[in-house]
């Protein structure tokens, strides 16, 4: 029964919801309302959402109770992230999230097949579980984690996959910030196409 509803999308397994404040890349400081579904088959070891991996501990949850949280929240737009929101059929949601004239953004690894409207796509590729060919052509953001100095040659190889006027950012990954951080900022002096994203809600102390 349950893979049935995780089939048609309009079940979700929904870990938690709430309207806060975009805290990093490109929409920095842009209110929005955030849906983080359950489910991710990517298992990056510095993850700071492990509890979101495993879509069994998070309650399936129809899209009406999502969409009237949305309402209720007076929120203008939407980030779905996760876990790995394209794990799921992502059209009934957005279908319904445009329907009511929400803006409609992604946070996705790439490692699945797109599904769902969006007005922004926030590409983050992962080495675990690379992303499926033709996304990184649609990305309007590009947001690789650096956990060291190897994965500036990962982020470099996806910056030639997505569009010319994809947003480019180069991101520390938290629990290295301190010794990754200066490797940054020199790297981004001698390669200025790119910027550094910083997880600024972490810093304010906001989810």
């Amino acid at each position: 029964m349950k893979k049935e509803k995780e089939k048609t999308g309009l079940y979700l397994p929904l870990v938690e919801q709430f309207y806060s404040i975009q805290g990093e890349g490109y929409h920095t400081g842009k209110a929005a309302f955030f849906i983080r579904v359950g489910g991710c088959d990517v298992g990056c070891s510095w993850c700071d959402t492990k509890f979101a991996w495993d879509p069994e501990y998070h309650e399936m949850t129809h899209i009406d109770s999502i969409i009237n949280a949305v309402i209720e929240s007076g929120a203008d737009s939407v980030v779905v992230t996760g876990g790995e929101p394209l794990m799921y059929n992502m059209d009934p949601l957005c279908k319904e999230l445009k329907r009511i004239n929400i803006t409609t953004y992604l946070e996705t690894s790439g490692s699945h097949e797109l599904s769902g409207q969006w007005d922004w796509i926030c590409l983050s590729p992962k080495k675990n579980l690379p992303p499926v060919k033709g996304i990184c052509s649609l990305a309007g953001e590009l947001k690789v984690v650096i956990q060291n100095k190897d994965d500036l040659n990962w982020a470099e190889k996806y910056r030639a996959k997505v569009p010319d006027d994809c947003k480019i950012y180069l991101q520390p990954e938290w629990s290295k910030v301190k010794e990754i951080m200066p490797v940054l900022v020199e790297y981004v002096k001698h390669h200025t196409e790119w910027s550094i994203s910083l997880q600024s809600h972490k810093y304010m102390g906001i989810p």
